[in-house]
């Protein structure tokens, strides 16, 4: 079955051309020119993948990616200007799970797109029994990509998620933000490691009770992450 890629840009020509490259590659693209209409269009249909414009008429794309988050956890990428501050577009407040700088190279916009669906997807022949983890009152149930604490479900981004995995299902194992980089994100990945460092910050603040003095993922000063089993 076709990914659908909901493309949005103001600027009509880089919509075009991207448009054109992913459906060479046989997705179904679908595109809007401002924050209004991405909005609506993500509230209608279900999509894959959304790539969203930081700068857009109407609602911007942070604002966008903010208002997706309150009914989806469909992966979104977020199209920049190089110096725009990518700890805040990756931050807490808006839940985005990569980006893109422009000007961009299409190979590297088709990598990242088929990076992040091969980790999102769970193909159904590869269902065995549920793998659930469960730690004091955090529910990891791998299967269905569903987090609870106690009986409140939080609904957590695609990277979120695969961060929390790694961690859980290697219990004490201390990894490196350069090793969380590779395995969550990708060899091919060109980003820095705060991107990692911001998506422990944001995973704490959903899961932890204070994510100051955390229960669940730990920082080994120095060294890395890892999640107390």
């Amino acid at each position: 079955m076709a990914k659908k890629v909901l493309v949005v840009d103001d600027e009509k020509l880089i919509v075009k051309g991207i448009r054109f490259s992913l459906e060479q590659d046989g997705m179904e693209v679908e595109c809007a020119y401002d924050g209004e209409e991405a909005l609506n269009m993500a509230r209608e249909k279900e999509y894959d993948i959304i790539l969203l414009d930081l700068m857009l008429p109407k609602l911007n794309g942070l604002e966008v990616c903010q208002q997706i988050r309150e009914f989806s956890n469909v992966p979104i990428v977020m199209l920049t200007a190089k110096g725009e501050d990518m700890d805040k577009i990756l931050g807490l407040e808006y839940g985005a799970d990569d980006y893109i700088t422009k000007p961009f190279n299409i190979l590297e916009v088709k990598a990242r797109i088929k990076a992040i669906m091969r980790r999102t997807s769970r193909p159904a022949q590869a269902e065995t029994k549920a793998k659930v983890v469960q730690v004091g009152d955090l529910k990891l149930d791998c299967d269905s990509r569903r987090v609870f604490i106690g009986s409140r479900e939080i609904n957590l981004t695609a990277k979120e998620f695969d961060v929390l995995e790694l961690l859980a299902f290697n219990p004490n194992k201390v990894y490196s933000r350069e090793n969380l980089l590779n395995i969550v994100w990708g060899y091919e990945y060109p980003g820095d490691v705060r991107t990692v460092d911001v998506h422990i910050r944001r995973l704490r603040e959903k899961i932890e009770e204070n994510p100051s003095d955390p229960k669940y993922v730990h920082t080994k000063w120095g060294v890395g992450y890892y999640f107390q089993g």
